[in-house]
């Protein structure tokens, strides 16, 4: 097996690709992985980040008709893109999605859906087998029981896929605060999406605009 090692292992946005599969309410209503509105939180901050850096972004269903829309949290990052809508459960096998992802001339491909076991494996697995540098958003993604989860991580990981959370996505993207013409958008990111960092870095630019006391008077 090949570590994934060095500086060129980093993630870099003008060579990712973000597939998101799968983001639907039949998958959400059998999710016990993670905490649900965590999940839906964490993939729209995935979808928000990889707007702000220009990083395309492929959104696909499967049989929508059934299992429901995409989260329109996620559709509304991209309200004019439209969602691949497929039968195939390994998202990689399906030939509009794959070759809508190959079509990015990108070769860091970036996965996040539900459910990891299943719908997230199969395409990273694959995917990895043929060439592709995979990496899969674990707090994006979710399956039907925490266990599930692990053990898809598990075999992902032997099959040498990466695993990363989508604040550490993002700050590879962004790699350095010299780098400013995506730090705006990163920036309000992470305050909707970032829990208490966002909430701490607002109250630090409170604190920085709020006028000193003028002890003479």
């Amino acid at each position: 097996m090949t570590f994934r090692n060095g500086l060129a292992s980093l993630l870099r946005p003008e060579d990712s690709v973000v597939l998101l599969i799968d983001h639907q309410p039949y998958q959400l209503a059998n999710l016990n992985s993670h905490e649900p509105t965590m999940v839906l939180n964490n993939s729209t901050a995935l979808a928000k980040a990889a707007k702000a850096f220009n990083v395309p972004t492929i959104l696909t269903s499967v049989i929508a008709a059934q299992g429901g829309n995409i989260f329109p949290q996620i559709t509304d990052v991209f309200p004019d893109q439209e969602v691949i809508d497929r039968t195939l459960i390994n998202t990689w096998e399906d030939k509009p999605t794959a070759d809508a992802v190959k079509a990015t001339g990108r070769k860091q491909l970036i996965i996040a859906g539900l459910w990891t076991e299943i719908c997230v494996a199969m395409p990273a697995i694959q995917a990895a087998g043929e060439g592709w540098d995979v990496t899969v958003v674990t707090d994006a993604s979710g399956g039907v029981s925490v266990e599930a989860h692990e053990v898809a991580i598990q075999r992902m990981i032997a099959a040498g896929v990466n695993m990363m959370t989508w604040v550490a996505v993002a700050s590879e993207w962004q790699r350095d605060w010299a780098r400013t013409e995506h730090i705006a958008e990163l920036i309000e990111v992470m305050q909707q999406h970032g829990g208490g960092s966002g909430i701490a870095y607002m109250w630090e630019q409170q604190l920085l605009n709020t006028p000193v006391p003028d002890s003479a008077k």
